[in-house]
């Protein structure tokens, strides 16, 4: 039996946020000042993630604790554990799923935990740089080798 009424239930779920969540903007405010363009929930493949950085191929997730399972064990769920296991179990195979589809797809694929971001922002920012990096130098690389060639 849920603890809430029907209303207040309805209301907290009305704020669970899958686009624009506090974590997405604070990184991608960060990364915009460090004059990293990006697209925000552009489909790639077949899933939408956070932050797309088109021109490097790189995509980005800010998965939250709960949602994405990493520390389901500290969250109390007293209500209708069985659908909520259920629920975060199949948006850990989700995750899974996407990561792999975009990776076989030439992805470079970056996940970062909530708390990642919230307290260690900077290493955040500068894994993507690192990434976009790596992206440079292998194109630079293919370049270099496609006109070597001739």
């Amino acid at each position: 039996m849920d603890r809430l009424t029907k209303e207040q239930r309805h209301k907290n779920m009305q704020a669970v946020r899958s686009k624009d969540t506090k974590i997405e903007i604070l990184l991608r405010k960060a990364l915009w000042h460090e004059g990293i363009r990006y697209r925000k929930n552009y489909k790639v493949c077949n899933c939408h993630p956070d932050i797309v950085i088109t021109k490097y191929k790189i995509a980005v997730f800010c998965d939250g604790e709960f949602w994405h399972g990493k520390s389901l064990e500290r969250y109390d769920v007293a209500t209708n554990v069985k659908f909520w296991h259920e629920k975060i179990k199949r948006n850990v195979e989700r995750d899974l799923e996407n990561t792999i589809e975009l990776r076989d797809n030439g992805w470079m694929v970056l996940r970062f935990w909530e708390t990642e971001i919230k307290k260690h922002l900077a290493d955040c920012v500068a894994e993507v740089q690192r990434c976009i990096e790596v992206r440079k130098n292998n194109n630079l690389n293919t370049f270099t080798n496609m006109y070597s060639d001739q």
